[in-house]
Protein backbone atom coordinates (compact mmCIF):
# COMPACT_ATOMS: atom_id res chain seq x y z
CA UNK A 1 0.00 0.00 0.00
CA UNK A 2 1.44 3.34 -1.04
CA UNK A 3 2.47 5.69 1.79
CA UNK A 4 0.69 9.03 2.14
CA UNK A 5 2.34 12.45 1.94
CA UNK A 6 5.03 13.00 4.57
CA UNK A 7 4.53 15.46 7.41
CA UNK A 8 7.31 17.62 6.00
CA UNK A 9 5.56 17.84 2.61
CA UNK A 10 2.22 18.70 4.24
CA UNK A 11 3.87 21.39 6.32
CA UNK A 12 5.55 22.82 3.21
CA UNK A 13 2.23 22.88 1.33
CA UNK A 14 0.51 24.60 4.24
CA UNK A 15 3.07 27.42 4.26
CA UNK A 16 3.04 28.11 0.53
CA UNK A 17 1.79 31.57 -0.53
CA UNK A 18 -1.89 31.60 -1.41
CA UNK A 19 -2.70 28.41 0.51
CA UNK A 20 -6.04 28.48 2.34
CA UNK A 21 -6.68 32.14 1.56
CA UNK A 22 -10.03 33.65 0.64
CA UNK A 23 -9.03 33.80 -3.03
CA UNK A 24 -8.01 30.14 -2.92
CA UNK A 25 -11.42 29.18 -1.48
CA UNK A 26 -13.29 31.30 -4.03
CA UNK A 27 -11.39 29.72 -6.93
CA UNK A 28 -11.84 26.21 -5.56
CA UNK A 29 -15.58 26.59 -4.99
CA UNK A 30 -15.92 28.38 -8.30
CA UNK A 31 -14.53 25.37 -10.17
CA UNK A 32 -16.76 23.03 -8.13
CA UNK A 33 -19.85 25.08 -8.96
CA UNK A 34 -18.97 25.15 -12.67
CA UNK A 35 -18.54 21.36 -12.68
CA UNK A 36 -21.86 20.86 -10.86
CA UNK A 37 -23.59 23.25 -13.26
CA UNK A 38 -22.31 21.31 -16.27
CA UNK A 39 -23.51 18.06 -14.68
CA UNK A 40 -26.92 19.56 -13.99
CA UNK A 41 -27.34 20.90 -17.53
CA UNK A 42 -25.83 18.02 -19.50
CA UNK A 43 -26.75 15.00 -17.36
CA UNK A 44 -29.33 15.55 -14.64
CA UNK A 45 -31.73 17.79 -16.60
CA UNK A 46 -31.96 15.39 -19.60
CA UNK A 47 -32.55 12.43 -17.24
CA UNK A 48 -35.36 14.29 -15.49
CA UNK A 49 -36.86 15.27 -18.85
CA UNK A 50 -36.79 11.68 -20.11
CA UNK A 51 -38.41 10.25 -16.98
CA UNK A 52 -41.02 12.99 -16.60
CA UNK A 53 -42.03 12.72 -20.27
CA UNK A 54 -42.19 8.92 -20.07
CA UNK A 55 -44.58 9.03 -17.09
CA UNK A 56 -46.46 12.17 -18.19
CA UNK A 57 -49.69 10.20 -18.95
CA UNK A 58 -49.45 7.79 -16.06
CA UNK A 59 -47.70 4.60 -15.21
CA UNK A 60 -50.29 2.51 -17.06
CA UNK A 61 -49.60 4.22 -20.38
CA UNK A 62 -45.88 3.93 -19.70
CA UNK A 63 -45.95 0.15 -19.33
CA UNK A 64 -48.42 -0.17 -22.20
CA UNK A 65 -45.73 1.31 -24.47
CA UNK A 66 -43.72 -1.88 -24.08
CA UNK A 67 -46.60 -4.10 -25.22
CA UNK A 68 -46.19 -2.87 -28.80
CA UNK A 69 -44.73 -5.61 -31.03
CA UNK A 70 -42.30 -3.23 -32.76
CA UNK A 71 -40.97 -2.02 -29.41
CA UNK A 72 -40.46 -5.59 -28.20
CA UNK A 73 -38.68 -6.45 -31.47
CA UNK A 74 -36.39 -3.40 -31.10
CA UNK A 75 -35.47 -4.39 -27.54
CA UNK A 76 -34.77 -7.99 -28.58
CA UNK A 77 -32.63 -6.88 -31.53
CA UNK A 78 -30.59 -4.52 -29.35
CA UNK A 79 -29.92 -7.25 -26.78
CA UNK A 80 -29.17 -9.80 -29.53
CA UNK A 81 -26.69 -7.44 -31.18
CA UNK A 82 -24.93 -6.76 -27.89
CA UNK A 83 -24.86 -10.49 -27.08
CA UNK A 84 -23.09 -11.20 -30.38
CA UNK A 85 -20.81 -8.17 -30.57
CA UNK A 86 -19.46 -8.07 -27.01
CA UNK A 87 -17.98 -11.62 -26.92
CA UNK A 88 -16.48 -11.29 -30.42
CA UNK A 89 -14.88 -7.93 -29.66
CA UNK A 90 -13.66 -9.25 -26.31
CA UNK A 91 -11.81 -12.09 -28.04
CA UNK A 92 -10.39 -9.67 -30.62
CA UNK A 93 -9.39 -7.12 -27.97
CA UNK A 94 -7.57 -9.67 -25.83
CA UNK A 95 -5.77 -11.18 -28.85
CA UNK A 96 -4.78 -7.77 -30.23
CA UNK A 97 -3.60 -6.48 -26.85
CA UNK A 98 -1.61 -9.68 -26.24
CA UNK A 99 0.09 -9.43 -29.64
CA UNK A 100 0.89 -5.72 -29.34
CA UNK A 101 2.05 -5.77 -25.72
CA UNK A 102 4.00 -9.04 -25.70
CA UNK A 103 5.58 -9.30 -29.18
CA UNK A 104 7.45 -7.29 -31.77
CA UNK A 105 6.41 -7.89 -35.38
CA UNK A 106 6.22 -6.08 -38.70
CA UNK A 107 2.96 -4.19 -39.11
CA UNK A 108 2.54 -3.58 -35.40
CA UNK A 109 2.10 0.17 -35.88
CA UNK A 110 -0.47 -0.49 -38.62
CA UNK A 111 -2.46 -2.70 -36.24
CA UNK A 112 -2.41 -0.03 -33.53
CA UNK A 113 -3.59 2.58 -36.05
CA UNK A 114 -6.37 0.27 -37.26
CA UNK A 115 -7.59 -0.21 -33.69
CA UNK A 116 -7.88 3.56 -33.30
CA UNK A 117 -9.67 3.98 -36.65
CA UNK A 118 -13.28 3.68 -35.41
CA UNK A 119 -12.61 6.42 -32.85
CA UNK A 120 -11.38 8.80 -35.55
CA UNK A 121 -13.97 7.96 -38.23
CA UNK A 122 -17.60 9.05 -38.00
CA UNK A 123 -19.98 6.11 -37.41
CA UNK A 124 -22.05 7.26 -40.39
CA UNK A 125 -18.98 6.94 -42.61
CA UNK A 126 -18.35 3.42 -41.35
CA UNK A 127 -21.95 2.54 -42.17
CA UNK A 128 -21.51 3.90 -45.70
CA UNK A 129 -18.43 1.72 -46.11
CA UNK A 130 -20.56 -1.37 -45.52
CA UNK A 131 -23.10 -0.07 -48.01
CA UNK A 132 -20.31 0.26 -50.60
CA UNK A 133 -19.16 -3.29 -49.84
CA UNK A 134 -22.43 -5.20 -49.50
CA UNK A 135 -25.01 -2.97 -51.19
CA UNK A 136 -26.61 -3.82 -54.54
CA UNK A 137 -24.11 -1.56 -56.31
CA UNK A 138 -21.24 -2.53 -54.00
CA UNK A 139 -18.23 -4.75 -54.53
CA UNK A 140 -19.93 -7.94 -53.32
CA UNK A 141 -23.53 -6.90 -53.88
CA UNK A 142 -24.17 -8.89 -57.06
CA UNK A 143 -22.61 -12.08 -55.63
CA UNK A 144 -24.62 -11.79 -52.43
CA UNK A 145 -27.80 -11.17 -54.43
CA UNK A 146 -27.17 -14.22 -56.62
CA UNK A 147 -26.67 -16.42 -53.54
CA UNK A 148 -29.64 -14.91 -51.66
CA UNK A 149 -27.48 -13.66 -48.80
CA UNK A 150 -28.67 -10.54 -46.99
CA UNK A 151 -26.09 -8.42 -45.19
CA UNK A 152 -27.53 -4.93 -45.43
CA UNK A 153 -30.99 -4.21 -44.02
CA UNK A 154 -30.69 -7.36 -41.91
CA UNK A 155 -29.20 -8.51 -38.62
CA UNK A 156 -25.72 -9.33 -40.07
CA UNK A 157 -25.26 -5.75 -41.27
CA UNK A 158 -26.31 -4.34 -37.91
CA UNK A 159 -23.90 -6.67 -36.12
CA UNK A 160 -21.02 -5.78 -38.46
CA UNK A 161 -21.61 -2.04 -38.11
CA UNK A 162 -21.82 -2.32 -34.32
CA UNK A 163 -18.68 -4.45 -34.19
CA UNK A 164 -16.76 -1.84 -36.16
CA UNK A 165 -17.58 1.05 -33.84
CA UNK A 166 -16.99 -0.95 -30.63
CA UNK A 167 -13.91 -3.08 -31.27
CA UNK A 168 -11.31 -0.57 -29.94
CA UNK A 169 -12.57 -0.51 -26.34
CA UNK A 170 -11.32 -3.82 -24.95
CA UNK A 171 -7.99 -3.56 -26.78
CA UNK A 172 -7.44 0.04 -25.71
CA UNK A 173 -8.06 -0.88 -22.06
CA UNK A 174 -5.71 -3.86 -22.12
CA UNK A 175 -2.76 -2.67 -24.24
CA UNK A 176 -1.30 -0.16 -21.73
CA UNK A 177 -2.13 -2.49 -18.84
CA UNK A 178 -0.27 -5.43 -20.40
CA UNK A 179 2.66 -3.21 -21.35
CA UNK A 180 2.92 -1.96 -17.78
CA UNK A 181 2.79 -5.47 -16.31
CA UNK A 182 5.63 -6.72 -18.53
CA UNK A 183 6.55 -10.30 -19.45
CA UNK A 184 8.50 -11.51 -16.40
CA UNK A 185 5.81 -13.71 -14.85
CA UNK A 186 4.79 -15.21 -18.21
CA UNK A 187 8.41 -16.01 -19.04
CA UNK A 188 8.87 -17.62 -15.63
CA UNK A 189 5.76 -19.76 -16.13
CA UNK A 190 6.91 -20.90 -19.58
CA UNK A 191 10.38 -21.68 -18.18
CA UNK A 192 8.74 -23.92 -15.58
CA UNK A 193 6.95 -25.86 -18.32
CA UNK A 194 3.56 -24.13 -18.60
CA UNK A 195 2.01 -24.02 -22.07
CA UNK A 196 0.60 -20.97 -23.80
CA UNK A 197 -3.02 -21.49 -22.72
CA UNK A 198 -2.07 -22.31 -19.13
CA UNK A 199 0.17 -19.26 -18.96
CA UNK A 200 -2.61 -17.04 -20.22
CA UNK A 201 -5.39 -18.38 -17.97
CA UNK A 202 -3.29 -18.87 -14.82
CA UNK A 203 -0.88 -15.92 -15.02
CA UNK A 204 -2.00 -13.22 -17.45
CA UNK A 205 -5.79 -13.28 -17.09
CA UNK A 206 -5.87 -12.83 -13.29
CA UNK A 207 -3.72 -9.73 -13.63
CA UNK A 208 -5.78 -8.10 -16.40
CA UNK A 209 -9.29 -9.20 -15.42
CA UNK A 210 -10.38 -5.82 -14.02
CA UNK A 211 -9.21 -3.99 -17.14
CA UNK A 212 -10.89 -6.65 -19.25
CA UNK A 213 -14.20 -6.28 -17.39
CA UNK A 214 -13.97 -2.50 -17.75
CA UNK A 215 -13.43 -2.78 -21.52
CA UNK A 216 -16.33 -5.25 -21.85
CA UNK A 217 -18.63 -2.84 -19.99
CA UNK A 218 -17.69 0.04 -22.31
CA UNK A 219 -18.18 -2.17 -25.37
CA UNK A 220 -21.61 -3.29 -24.20
CA UNK A 221 -22.69 0.27 -23.43
CA UNK A 222 -21.66 1.53 -26.86
CA UNK A 223 -23.21 -1.48 -28.61
CA UNK A 224 -26.63 -0.89 -27.08
CA UNK A 225 -26.59 2.86 -27.75
CA UNK A 226 -25.07 2.97 -31.24
CA UNK A 227 -27.12 5.01 -33.70
CA UNK A 228 -25.11 6.41 -36.63
CA UNK A 229 -23.60 3.30 -38.23
CA UNK A 230 -26.65 1.14 -37.52
CA UNK A 231 -28.96 3.79 -38.98
CA UNK A 232 -27.17 3.58 -42.33
CA UNK A 233 -27.17 -0.22 -42.68
CA UNK A 234 -30.50 -1.11 -41.03
CA UNK A 235 -32.98 0.22 -43.58
CA UNK A 236 -35.31 1.27 -40.71
CA UNK A 237 -37.63 -1.70 -41.17
CA UNK A 238 -40.05 -1.64 -38.23
CA UNK A 239 -40.16 -4.83 -36.27
CA UNK A 240 -37.15 -6.26 -38.10
CA UNK A 241 -34.06 -4.03 -38.25
CA UNK A 242 -34.76 -1.21 -35.80
CA UNK A 243 -32.70 -1.23 -32.63
CA UNK A 244 -33.85 0.74 -29.60
CA UNK A 245 -32.16 4.04 -30.60
CA UNK A 246 -33.66 3.84 -34.09
CA UNK A 247 -37.09 2.93 -32.72
CA UNK A 248 -36.96 5.92 -30.36
CA UNK A 249 -36.34 8.21 -33.33
CA UNK A 250 -39.30 6.75 -35.26
CA UNK A 251 -41.67 7.07 -32.30
CA UNK A 252 -40.58 10.65 -31.70
CA UNK A 253 -41.03 11.61 -35.36
CA UNK A 254 -44.55 10.14 -35.19
CA UNK A 255 -45.30 12.39 -32.16
CA UNK A 256 -45.63 9.36 -29.91
CA UNK A 257 -43.69 11.14 -27.21
CA UNK A 258 -44.69 8.87 -24.35
CA UNK A 259 -43.66 5.77 -26.28
CA UNK A 260 -40.39 7.37 -27.40
CA UNK A 261 -39.42 8.49 -23.92
CA UNK A 262 -40.55 5.18 -22.40
CA UNK A 263 -38.10 3.28 -24.61
CA UNK A 264 -35.51 6.00 -23.96
CA UNK A 265 -36.02 5.52 -20.22
CA UNK A 266 -35.35 1.79 -20.59
CA UNK A 267 -32.17 2.56 -22.52
CA UNK A 268 -31.26 5.05 -19.79
CA UNK A 269 -31.79 2.41 -17.08
CA UNK A 270 -29.53 0.00 -18.97
CA UNK A 271 -26.91 2.78 -19.23
CA UNK A 272 -27.18 3.51 -15.50
CA UNK A 273 -26.79 -0.19 -14.67
CA UNK A 274 -23.69 -0.24 -16.89
CA UNK A 275 -22.38 2.87 -15.10
CA UNK A 276 -22.96 1.29 -11.67
CA UNK A 277 -21.15 -1.89 -12.71
CA UNK A 278 -18.30 0.24 -14.12
CA UNK A 279 -18.03 2.15 -10.83
CA UNK A 280 -17.99 -1.08 -8.81
CA UNK A 281 -15.28 -2.51 -11.06
CA UNK A 282 -13.16 0.62 -10.65
CA UNK A 283 -13.69 0.55 -6.86
CA UNK A 284 -12.70 -3.11 -6.64
CA UNK A 285 -9.67 -2.45 -8.84
CA UNK A 286 -8.52 0.47 -6.70
CA UNK A 287 -8.96 -1.57 -3.51
CA UNK A 288 -6.90 -4.43 -4.89
CA UNK A 289 -4.14 -2.02 -5.91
Amino acid sequence: MAAGPSKQLLAELATRPGHNTHIDKVIRWGFICVALLFLAVLLIAPLITVLSSAFSKGIGVYFHSFVDDDTVAAIKLTLLTAAIVVPLNTVFGVAAAWAIAKFEFSGKSILITAIDLPIAVSPVVSGLVYVMLFGTQGWFGVWLLDHDINILFAVPGIVLATMFVTFPYVARELIPLMQQLGNDEEEAAITMGAGGFMTFFRVTLPKIRWGLIYGVILTNSRAMGEFGAVSVVSGHIRGLTNTMPLHIEILYNEYNFVGAFAVASLLTVLALITLIIKTLVEWRGYRRR
